[in-house]
């Protein structure tokens, strides 16, 4: 029958446990160091097999100036929210159709999640292709500011 660890079952008892001196098998250098230590020299065969993206960078920074970084909310928010907005003297109703300037509430794109049952005509400096679409269809305007 096999046994895991059968030569250190074997050397259990022994004071040495088969490392010669008892001095010689003291602290962690017996060991070749704690942790991580020596995984660029001695451990590396470990970082091999068990850890191969552990060293090293992958991909890339996008710069901060060239990061696009705005507000967002999408339709069916906005749409939820219609009715407050003209309460709040925000947006106003004209023939049956809210109209709404995002900028005001400091949102600069309007994205297409969510169900619009409202004719919203919205004013905003960028909206993406799905919103524009959900408004359209229910008989509002997508208006783009420069």
């Amino acid at each position: 029958m096999a046994l895991k660890n059968r030569k250190i079952r074997k050397k259990r008892g022994s004071r040495t446990v088969g490392r010669g001196s008892h001095k010689k098998a003291r602290g962690s250098g017996n060991r070749g160091g704690t942790g991580m230590a020596g995984t660029h020299k001695g451990k590396w065969t470990w970082v091999i097999k068990y850890a191969p993206d552990y060293f090293g960078r992958r991909g890339f920074d996008v710069p901060e100036e060239v990061k696009d970084v705005y507000e967002t909310i999408n339709v069916g928010e906005l749409d939820e929210i219609a009715e407050e907005l003209v309460a709040k003297g925000i947006a106003r109703e004209v023939d049956g159709k809210i109209e709404v300037d995002v900028t005001q509430l400091g949102v600069e794109k309007v994205l297409g999640t969510g169900k619009v049952t409202h004719a919203l005509v919205v004013r905003a400096r960028r909206f993406s292709s799905r919103a524009i679409e959900k408004i359209t269809e229910a008989g509002g305007e997508a208006i783009v500011l420069e």
